[in-house]
This record gives C-alpha cells, sequence and structure tokens, in this order.
C-alpha cells in the first residue's frame, strides 16, 4: 500500500471540503441577505445536482482521455474559476448556472479521489482507513462555517480563501501517482438502475446523505436563525452537525472492521431516525447540541459505510464505475433534498429539514432490514 500517496490525496480532499464549508453557507446567507425567501434559497442550493448528474456522466470519459489525475488537478481549477466569477457577478441568474459548474467540476474531484483511495487501501484496513478519509473531509467542512465567522459574510473575503484552497489542491495532488487506470466508454457511469437493484439500501443512503449535506451548509442555517438563532450561534450549530459527521466516523470505522458491516449500517439509520426527531422539540433547550452530534454522525456514518461496502467490491473500471453510480445518485438527492425542504419550508412546516430526515432514515430502515438486502455485498462479517 502506498501511504505516501493515500495522505496526499486525503489531504487534497481536505482542501476542498474547507472551501466548500466557507463558500456553500455563504452564498445561501448571501442570498438571505439579498432577500430571497427559502425557496429561491433551495432552488440554488439543489442547482449543483444538476452539475453532479453531468459529473458523474462525464468523469470516466475525461479519466480515461486525460488520466486520472491530470483530470482531477483540471477539475481543481475548474472549480476555483467558477467561485471566482461568483465574486465578480453577484446576480441570482449566473450565480444558478455557475453553481452548476462548481457541482459539476467537484463531482469529478470526488468521484475519482474516492475511488482512488477505495482501491489503495487493503480491506483489512478499509473501514478505518475510509473512515478517517471521510472524517478528514468532513472536518474541513466544519473549520469552513467557523472561518467563514471570522471572515464575515459581508464581504468576498470567504470566496477569495475558497479560490486560494482550491489553487492549493492542485499543488498537492500534483506528485500523486497510481490512480485507478480507466477506460472510459466502460466507466461512463451507465447501469445506474442495475446498481439500485443490486444494492438498493446502499443506494438510498447515498441518495439521503446527499439531502443531508446539501442541506446543513445552505439551508441548515437559514432554518436556525429562521427559528431565532443569530448568525454566529447558527453557524456554531451547523458546525456541531460537522462535529458529529467527522469525529464520530473514526469510531464507526474502527467498528467496521471489527463487526458486521451491515449491523453497524442498520444502527446509523436509527440513529439518524431518532435524533432527526428529536431536533424540533429539542431545538430551545440545551440538548439540541448532542442531538446535532448524534444527526451529524448517523447520516456520516451511512456514507462512510456504503464507500466502505461498494470499495470492498469493485475494482478499477468497475470501481470507477460505481463510484459514477453513487455520484448519479448523490445528484438526485442533493436535487430532491434542497427543492423538497425549501417548498415545505414556505407552505407546510418550518421544520420540513429534520423531518424530511426523519422520514428518509425511516425508508433507509425498510430497505435495510429487508432480507437478502445485502447478498449482492461480499461481506465478511466476521474478521472484516
Amino acid at each position: 500500500m502506498r501511504w505516501s500517496t493515500y495522505w496526499i490525496v486525503t489531504l487534497a480532499v481536505v482542501v476542498v471540503g474547507l472551501a466548500m464549508g466557507v463558500t456553500l453557507p455563504l452564498v445561501s446567507l448571501r442570498l438571505d441577505h439579498w432577500g430571497y425567501d427559502a425557496f429561491a434559497i433551495g432552488v440554488m442550493a439543489a442547482m449543483p445536482a444538476i452539475g453532479i448528474l453531468l459529473g458523474a456522466r462525464l468523469a470516466g470519459r475525461l479519466a480515461g482521455r486525460l488520466g486520472s489525475e491530470r483530470c482531477m488537478r483540471m477539475m481543481l481549477v475548474m472549480a476555483a474559476f467558477s467561485i471566482g466569477l461568483l465574486t465578480v457577478l453577484p446576480n441570482y441568474w449566473v450565480w444558478l448556472i455557475l453553481r452548476l459548474l462548481l457541482g459539476g467540476s467537484l463531482t469529478i474531484i470526488f468521484i475519482l479521489g474516492e475511488s482512488w483511495i477505495n482501491q489503495l487501501v487493503v480491506d483489512r484496513l478499509r473501514g478505518r482507513l475510509v473512515a478517517v478519509y471521510g472524517s478528514s473531509f468532513a472536518l474541513s467542512q466544519l473549520c469552513g462555517p467557523l472561518l467563514l465567522g471570522a471572515l464575515g459574510t459581508t464581504t468576498d473575503a470567504g470566496f477569495w480563501v475558497s479560490i486560494g484552497l482550491l489553487l492549493l489542491g492542485t499543488l498537492i495532488i500534483w506528485p500523486a501517482r497510481g490512480a485507478p487506470q480507466v477506460d472510459g466508454a466502460s466507466a461512463s457511469g451507465r447501469g445506474v438502475t442495475g446498481f439500485i437493484r443490486r444494492m438498493p439500501a446502499v443506494a438510498w443512503a447515498v441518495i439521503l446523505f446527499a439531502c443531508f449535506e446539501a442541506m446543513a451548509l445552505t439551508l441548515l442555517p437559514v432554518y436556525l436563525i429562521r427559528e431565532g438563532f443569530d448568525q454566529r450561534l447558527a453557524l456554531l450549530m451547523v458546525s456541531t452537525v460537522v462535529v458529529g459527521d467527522a469525529v464520530l466516523q473514526l469510531p464507526i470505522g474502527w467498528l467496521a472492521d471489527r463487526i458486521p458491516r451491515t449491523t453497524l449500517y442498520r444502527s446509523c439509520g436509527v440513529v439518524l431516525l431518532l435524533s432527526s426527531l428529536a431536533i424540533p422539540p429539542l431545538l430551545q433547550t440545551p440538548f439540541i447540541w448532542p442531538a446535532l452530534v448524534l444527526f451529524g454522525a448517523g447520516a456520516g456514518g451511512l456514507y462512510t459505510l456504503s464507500l466502505i461496502l461498494v470499495g470492498q467490491r469493485f475494482r478499477d473500471d468497475a470501481l470507477v464505475r460505481a463510484n459514477a453510480h453513487i455520484a448519479l445518485l448523490w445528484g438526485a438527492g442533493c436535487l430532491f433534498g434542497p427543492f423538497t425542504t425549501g417548498a415545505a419550508s414556505r407552505w407546510l412546516s418550518s421544520h420540513a429539514l429534520p423531518l424530511l430526515m426523519a422520514g428518509m432514515a425511516a425508508v433507509f430502515l425498510l430497505l435495510a432490514l429487508r432480507r437478502g438486502a445485502f447478498e449482492a455485498v461480499v461481506v465478511r462479517d466476521q474478521g472484516v
């Protein structure tokens, strides 16, 4: 195993996560300051989902033509360019297009990066090392809102810092070698329906976490502000959710190498369901803080374990194709979550965000508890 490559790729993703953690809430808060309602902000938050769908289709072809390493560097530059235009062109309709470009470029980075990590690690360490990768990314997102709180939201400093971070990522990834070899035609992302039939619980967990991810950094701050919290406290509460996602992935990854992974998978679904239901009644009490930690941990655990289960099954082209399927499902979740939550917040309930997550967690448990739900996954439940 090439440990230096593992840490280079992980560090590059940390830099990308920090840039996202600054940019995504800044866009939503800037729109809220301009007077746009929850639905309009939800549309903006959902726009990268279309970019994700396009990026998932293009990732294999671009990596096959350019090479995975070069393709990742080019997409980092593209993401920085998109944020640069957000800074100099403050227009809602232009921002919709730029968020699409940003979503597409980041999707290709994550497809190739996660395929690279999953192919690199050995199975006896897969749970821990994938968890370190995921936890590092989540921690970087945690630092994003904190950094944004220090920079302030009334200037463009957050955008410029994000641009610098993404360009730094291109330098970090430059010396890395040994990414999966990709045949552009076979890793194009086609066949997602077959993936869903073989691994329905994994597919739904990816959609669920995509909804969580899209809403946590975009709609959650707005939800908390409209429930009476000031902006700095709202950003701190968002960071608390990401703490749960980040810090508790490490023990989850450790457990995934020691107990049946499918049992742990279902347990994360239960934690997410209960914590989502707890948020509205606990919102104005001190108990909201542990609820937010568990909310992040349950959602993050589902995604980490999804990557682990996919990584132990696929290699090379098949692994990139599976990650392209995951990206397509991620795009569907990013589209579904903010649109649905924005509309429901406007016309049904101000607590639509946690209630939607509870409903999706319940659907996951129904899929995960079915007999034969994980037969398509080669799982060595003892001694993994």
